[in-house]
C-alpha cells in the first residue's frame, strides 16, 4: 500500500473541496465545517508530530459525513505558488525561517520582485480559504492571526524549556548541541520577526491563543491528547456524541 506524503495529502484535501469554491475562491457549497487548528511553535517542540497525533485522536470522533483531515505547513507555499503561477524562487521569501523584511525591500528596489508582498497576501488568502473548510491543522505563518475571526478556529502555542528543545532537536537531527542551539535560535528569531513585520503581533503574546502548552517532559502523545481534549470541548457539535460523556466532557481515553 502506498503511503502518501503530507504534500500529497494536502493536495488531495484541497482537490476534494475544490468543487465547493467558485473561480474567486468563494465558498459556494457550505458543508458542515470541522475545526481549523493553528499551531504556533518554538523550534524543537515536535509540532508536526503533534499535529499528526491530534488528527489520529480526533478522527475517532468525527462524523461520517465529515471530510478527511490535512496538515499544511511548508506544503502550503507550494500550493500558493502553483495556484498563482508565481516563480518558485519566491518560496524563500515566504519561509518563516528565512524571512527577511530587508530582503523584500531590496528585491523590490533592485530586482523588481514586487510579488513579495503579494505572495504574503495570497498565502493569507489561501490559509483563510482552507480554514473555512475545516478539518485542517495549519502550522505557522501567522495562521492564528489570519483566522482569528473564524468561529471554527482553535489556536495553540507550543513551548518548552530551551535546554529540552536543544536536546530533542539534536537527537532528532543527529547534531551536536551547539549547532542545534544555533539553529533553534535562528529559527525562533525568524518566526518572531515574521509575525511582527507582517502582522504587527508578538508571537509570544498568550492572548493570541486558546491554549499554550508547555511540552516540558511531555511526549507528542501527551501534548496531542491535551490539545484534542480541548478541541472536543470547544466544538462538541462538530463531533459525534460518542466523543462526549453525558455531561458534555471529552472522553478520549485509552486511544493508543
Amino acid at each position: 500500500m502506498k503511503v502518501l506524503g503530507e504534500l500529497e495529502k494536502c493536495k488531495l484535501y484541497i482537490e476534494s473541496h475544490s468543487k465547493m469554491l467558485d473561480e474567486n475562491g468563494k465558498v459556494i457549497k457550505k458543508p458542515e465545517r470541522g475545526p481549523c487548528i493553528t499551531i504556533s511553535r518554538e523550534t524543537g517542540t515536535s509540532a508536526k508530530n503533534v499535529a499528526e497525533k491530534i488528527i489520529s485522536f480526533l478522527e475517532k470522533y468525527q462524523k461520517e459525513e465529515a471530510s478527511s483531515w490535512a496538515i499544511c505547513d511548508k506544503n502550503l507555499i507550494e500550493k500558493v505558488l502553483d495556484d498563482y503561477h508565481l516563480p518558485k524562487a519566491l518560496a524563500d521569501l515566504a519561509e518563516e525561517d528565512k524571512y527577511s523584511h530587508v530582503n523584500i525591500i531590496l528585491n523590490e528596489l533592485f530586482v523588481g520582485q514586487t510579488a513579495g508582498w503579494t505572495l504574503y497576501y495570497r498565502i493569507s488568502r489561501t490559509i483563510l480559504q482552507l480554514a473555512e473548510l475545516g478539518n485542517i491543522i495549519i502550522i505557522g505563518r501567522g495562521a492564528n492571526v489570519i483566522t482569528s475571526k473564524l468561529t471554527n478556529s482553535f489556536h495553540v502555542r507550543l513551548i518548552a524549556p530551551l535546554e529540552e528543545r536543544i536536546k530533542r532537536f539534536s537527537e532528532i537531527y543527529n547534531l551536536d548541541k551547539k549547532t542545534a542551539a544555533e539553529i533553534i535560535e535562528e529559527h525562533d528569531n525568524s518566526r518572531r520577526k515574521y509575525l511582527k513585520s507582517i502582522f504587527n503581533k508578538r508571537i509570544d503574546d498568550p492572548f493570541l491563543y486558546h491554549l499554550v502548552v508547555n511540552a516540558n517532559k511531555l511526549n507528542p502523545d501527551d501534548v496531542a491528547y491535551i490539545i484534542s481534549e480541548a478541541v472536543l470541548k470547544k466544538f462538541p457539535k462538530m463531533f459525534t456524541s460518542s466523543g462526549m460523556s453525558n455531561h458534555g466532557q471529552p472522553i478520549i481515553k485509552n486511544l493508543n
